[in-house]
């Protein structure tokens, strides 16, 4: 069986691609990525996969029987198509199995609903493409807060406007697990997971990097209007917004959903603090 994973030089498509490689053999896995040379650290073949580009994907898949469709990040009128080239590449190519990995939000009244709505769209398309198919809807990463531990704790608290809304975090290492196990179990078939962790508040989230990098944090809460202005100035007005309208989704309970990442991966979900210890080692 081989198995393709597009995206394959990034954070989320190395981790499904190390799980597949331990699963079912370096030899089985290929990798499709943009420009390849940044994805031959893998060690298992890689091929041009460029998500504007059709006639990529007719090539990538070629001898493919599963692919995973990591979800793009470009703008949200782009994407649609852009994964649509993969979905058509798969069907040209008589692909069996198509995973997709969507994401949990609010399809409506924040500033990361247009991304959460095209994601929709997408699993519309990959559940009338023909082939079998199984989507993940995932948590809210939690490695960029871990990343960014440093400023944290140079500003001495967590700043956001989550206030006391439930986030369920998850990890990239957490998802490529369950990627893996949908890719190769054919008892998946037809399902939508929502491939989260246990809900916790941005205050929980303090306290637990606190107990594992002994620091001191505390969480401060602050408008959606603020914190909104203050993404855009650091980020710019794309990426700001949107990483804005994620909080104000938490705020709004959006990213508070139950869990069926054990019905996808054979396993319970870790704990947020062991996911916190385990990459700090």
């Amino acid at each position: 069986m081989k198995i393709a994973v597009t995206s394959a030089s990034g954070k989320l498509g190395v981790s499904i691609i190390k799980h597949l490689v331990a699963e079912i053999g370096k030899e089985n896995v290929i990798g499709i990525a943009r420009t390849p040379e940044k994805a031959k650290h893998l060690g298992i073949q890689v091929k041009k996969g460029d998500y504007n580009s059709q006639e990529d994907f007719d090539k990538a898949l070629q001898g493919v029987d599963a692919v995973l469709l990591v979800s793009g990040m470009d703008e949200p009128q782009k994407r649609i198509i852009q994964h649509r080239n993969v979905i058509n590449g798969a069907k040209h190519n008589a692909v069996k199995k198509i995973v997709y990995t969507s994401i949990v939000g609010a399809e409506e009244n924040n500033a990361f609903s247009p991304i959460v709505k095209t994601n929709r769209q997408t699993e519309e398309d990959v559940k009338n493409s023909g082939l079998q198919w199984v989507i993940g809807r995932n948590g809210i990463y939690i490695e960029p807060d871990l990343e960014y531990i440093d400023t944290y704790v140079k500003e001495g608290e967590i700043s956001n406007c989550a206030a006391s809304g439930k986030c369920t975090y998850t990890s990239r290492e957490e998802l490529g697990y369950a990627y893996a196990k949908m890719l190769i179990e054919d008892k998946h078939n037809g399902q939508i997971y929502n491939l989260v962790g246990p809900a916790i508040t941005q205050s929980e989230l303090a306290t637990y990097i606190n107990k594992v990098y002994n620091t001191t944090l505390v969480y401060k809460a602050v408008s959606v209007q603020e914190y909104l202005a203050e993404r855009k100035e650091e980020l710019g007005v794309f990426m700001g917004t949107i990483i804005a309208g994620i909080y104000q989704g938490i705020k709004e309970g959006a990213n508070n959903v139950s869990s069926d990442f054990e019905k996808a991966a054979g396993r319970a979900h870790k704990t947020t603090l062991d996911i916190i210890k385990d990459f700090k080692k």
